[in-house]
C-alpha cells in the first residue's frame, strides 16, 4: 500500500453562499449515475433520504439547467445525470486531479523537508478558571 499523501485539498465551486460543486456532491453525482436513483445513491453513501435530496436540489438550483433529472412513475422511476451534469462532473474530477498534481509537485519538497510526522504538544493551554492562557505543565 502506498503511503498517504499529507495533502488534503478541496476544490469547491460556489454559487453565492451555496456550494454548487464539491467533492461530496461529485461523489453523489457518480453514485446517482451508477444506481440511477437518488435515494439509492444516498443509501450507498450513508446519507438520509432528505439530505440526499437537499444536495441534489442545491446543485440543480445553482446551474443554468439541472445536473440531475428524475423520471417519475412506478415502472421507470429513477434519476440520471443530464448532459450538463455529466460534463460538470467530468470537468470537476479533471480539475481535482490537476490541482492535486500541481500542489504535490510544488509543495512536496518543502513538505518532505519540513513537515513533522505529528504535531508537537501544545505550548500553552487555556486555564478553565480564568479563561486565559497559562503555561503548559
Amino acid at each position: 500500500m502506498a503511503p498517504q499523501t499529507p495533502f488534503k485539498l478541496k476544490v469547491q465551486i460556489l454559487c453565492g453562499d451555496e456550494i454548487a460543486m464539491g467533492p461530496g456532491k461529485a461523489d453523489l453525482l457518480e453514485a446517482i449515475a451508477e444506481h440511477r436513483s437518488i435515494s439509492a445513491a444516498g443509501r450507498m453513501m450513508g446519507m438520509s433520504y432528505r439530505r440526499t435530496w437537499l444536495l441534489v436540489d442545491a446543485m440543480n438550483r445553482c446551474w443554468q439547467s439541472p445536473l440531475v433529472a428524475t423520471t417519475p412513475g412506478n415502472q421507470k422511476a429513477g434519476a440520471h445525470l443530464t448532459e450538463l451534469g455529466a460534463t460538470i462532473l467530468a470537468q470537476y474530477r479533471a480539475l481535482q486531479r490537476e490541482v492535486e498534481q500541481v500542489s504535490v509537485a510544488r509543495l512536496a519538497p518543502l513538505v518532505e523537508k519540513s513537515l513533522l510526522p505529528a504535531p508537537r504538544p501544545a505550548q500553552r493551554r487555556t486555564s478553565p478558571e480564568a479563561g486565559e492562557p497559562s503555561a503548559a505543565p
